[in-house]
């Protein structure tokens, strides 16, 4: 990488990295383009070189911090997975995931607060940087590697992900039900049953 484009992503990553303390202190809607450029140091029409407005940058935040999260729990338990059945390991990177988001309780908060199934479809499969995970590739990669076949995976996984953010929030900073460790069988036992749910039977896949 050049000079030129190393100061570009400089750039980048101070706009981006000075956005994401003041979404998660100051609040996305209470946040400003001049508060991100003022504390970043660059001038407000570099800021519309990288990014169309404040809900592109907020945007490519939630791809790349959700990425880092999927990275970092794939990391843990590549090898593992490997042995694991399918159900297994979509609860191991679930489980994974949550420990991140319960020592990073800031990042669960943006991430919660900003997040819509269109915003975080567009954050697994366009990764917004070099580095970053596309988790819908592991994702069909573990499905092919499943013994079986699954209706309406896509369904799935949105129901996957609804249950272990909605559910993780009250309990990892409110213990609401109950803390998130005793939520965990649960949790898990209900991810279990929605997988079963969509796998088509042995008898119904040799006919379709």
């Amino acid at each position: 990488m050049g000079k030129i484009d190393t100061n570009k992503q400089q750039k980048e990553n101070s706009l981006l990295k000075t956005a994401f303390e003041f979404f998660t202190t100051k609040g996305f809607s209470k946040t400003s383009i001049s508060d991100i450029v003022e504390k970043a140091g660059v001038a407000k029409g570099t800021f519309y070189l990288y990014f169309k407005d404040k809900y592109d940058i907020r945007n490519r935040l939630i791809a790349h911090k959700s990425s880092q999260l999927f990275r970092n729990a794939l990391g843990e338990i590549s090898e593992e997975l490997e042995t694991m059945p399918f159900e297994d390991r979509i609860i191991a990177v679930a489980d994974r995931i949550i420990d991140q988001l319960s020592e990073n309780q800031s990042l669960l908060t943006f991430i919660s607060k900003n997040l819509s199934w269109g915003v975080f479809k567009s954050a697994i499969t366009s990764p917004s940087s070099e580095g970053d995970v596309d988790f819908s590739d592991v994702y069909y990669q573990l499905l092919e590697e499943a013994p079986c076949e699954f209706r309406d995976p896509e369904v799935m996984m949105y129901l996957i992900i609804e249950l272990v953010s909605s559910a993780s929030y009250s309990a990892i900073l409110y213990s609401d039900p109950c803390t998130i460790e005793q939520l965990k069988p649960y949790l898990y036992n209900t991810i279990r049953m929605m997988i079963s749910q969509h796998r088509i039977p042995d008898k119904e896949s040799a006919e379709g």
